[in-house]
């Protein structure tokens, strides 16, 4: 109920109006039935846009650092997120990524659709980088197809950093299911997860012309986050 308010009442149309969102390909999410959303991820505001333009309701992973959040401002950004469909999940890699696997399948396993980002993260600097295996293995483990989705824009209205959008418009580009069923059985082999997780990829740049570099995001932000050498070493 507080999740229709939400869309359809409160705070999509506001957002309708002022942003004016677009989206191209409304037509390949399935009316009924269970599938995976994969997005490329530019911005936060990527899990607010994509929800507010389908015709169902979704969900998504969300890292659980948007639901610990104290005070006022803790608290809002709490109930905005239950509200839009997220779910919270620990990102630290070992048992928790089994954790988010098992609830992503939950979410599948009641014929719903799951918004997945393959990247694991936001992208630094707009462009599109190598995708995580657990989509793939979740995919295969649930029998559902992969719709790849291009978000456009969300990091002009909402970069990297930024805690008050600016105003803009933005959209999304949905394409075709892909199909992995030829892959059935094959869930714990990694060459697999990984040729099927290229593909999404492959996929994804296709449809939104991002550059591609194939290393992972998180890789980048390490390296863009680590303090320069103040002085060449002496020989």
């Amino acid at each position: 109920m507080f999740y229709w308010l939400m869309k359809y009442v409160l705070v999509g149309p506001l957002l309708k109006a002022t942003f004016r969102p677009w989206i191209v390909g409304r037509r390949n999410v399935p009316a009924s039935g269970a599938a995976i959303l994969a997005s490329n991820h530019l911005s936060v505001s990527d899990s607010i846009f994509l929800p507010l333009m389908i015709d169902r309701p979704m969900a998504f992973l969300a890292k659980s650092d948007y639901f610990t959040g104290t005070g006022l401002k803790g608290w809002a950004t709490r109930m905005f997120m239950k509200a839009t469909g997220q779910i919270p999940i620990d990102r630290s890699g070992g048992q928790a990524s089994e954790a988010a696997l098992n609830t992503g399948l939950q979410v599948l396993g009641r014929g719903d659709l799951l918004g997945i980002y393959p990247e694991g993260t936001r992208s630094p600097d707009g462009r599109l980088y190598r995708g995580r295996t657990g989509l793939a293995r979740m995919a295969l483990e649930a029998k559902v197809p992969v719709i790849p989705v291009v978000m456009v824009d969300t990091d002009q209205v909402m970069p990297i950093g930024r805690t008050i959008p600016r105003i803009g418009r933005v959209g999304m580009i949905i394409g075709e299911p892909l199909d992995f069923s030829r892959f059935e059985g094959f869930e714990g082999d990694r060459y697999v997860l990984r040729s099927v997780t290229d593909e999404i990829m492959v996929a994804l740049q296709r449809l939104g012309a991002q550059r591609y570099d194939d290393v992972y995001a998180s890789s980048v932000k390490d390296r863009l986050a680590a303090p320069a050498d103040a002085a060449a070493p002496l020989d």
